[in-house]
């Protein structure tokens, strides 16, 4: 919690544009205090994040990291089905995971679309369509009675051979979001529309908490292994 709380309460405050000494006396901390929480030397008490959350208009789940929206409406996997308030809907574990990886695709292809470029559709839909490939083939290799004449590509080679498109099916993909070209890709001129959390909850209402719940999962994922060196263990 602690590296997320920090920066996140140091971007606010810089979002602001106020002073720590302002942020510190309005927060009734000492500025030295409000120096340590942003800079993760210590962990704040609880009446402290409710009054900083406040104070900033965002939830306390943003404030902690727990969340990429700032209203909170964004939260982890395994919390959905306790935020879910339609009576109707299917609350399944797996309908729930269904349906954050269908909307987070169907975003990805609405932001496509209103830069224009049928490019960048083009390049998200091949390498989607590679990862789901991959997945179904190993579905499939678990299947005592899987045939393996049933792919053209054999068993032992197609996860590398995916995974080399893959790796060029996002260097096309960053090429087409810039619309600089190159990569067997033409020139374009387009403009991604703002991708910010607060922007995406406002201009994909129905979309947005899905990606946003996907994005910080996966932050959650690979956080214990990004500040890992080289031959050091990760604690378990």
């Amino acid at each position: 919690m602690a590296s997320d709380f920090s920066r996140t309460l140091a971007l606010l405050r810089k979002e602001k544009k106020i002073s720590q000494r302002t942020a510190a006396a309005d927060l009734e901390v000492s500025q030295a205090l409000l120096s340590h929480y942003e800079n993760g030397l210590r962990e704040p008490g609880l009446g402290f994040v409710v009054r900083a959350a406040d104070y900033y208009g965002v939830s306390c789940d943003y404030l902690l990291g727990r969340s990429m929206a700032r209203d909170g409406s964004a939260v982890t996997p395994s919390r959905l089905r306790d935020v879910s308030t339609d009576p109707g809907e299917d609350n399944s574990t797996f309908a729930l995971q269904r349906k954050l990886v269908v909307n987070s695709v169907a975003l990805l292809f609405e932001i496509a679309e209103q830069t224009g470029s049928g490019q960048l559709s083009a390049e998200i839909a091949s390498y989607l369509s590679l990862a789901i490939y991959k997945v179904f083939r190993y579905l499939y290799l678990a299947d005592p009675e899987s045939v393996e004449a049933a792919f053209r590509t054999p068993s032992g080679q197609f996860d590398g051979l995916c995974n080399a498109q893959m790796a060029l099916a996002e260097l096309r993909i960053r090429a087409a979001a810039l619309g600089t070209g190159g990569f067997g890709l033409e020139t374009e001129e387009l403009r991604l529309p703002s991708l910010a959390p607060s922007d995406l909850a406002r201009n994909f209402p129905g979309l947005s908490q899905s990606m946003l719940t996907l994005l910080q999962s996966v932050a959650d994922m690979i956080e214990p292994y990004q500040n890992i060196k080289r031959g050091e263990k990760r604690s378990k």
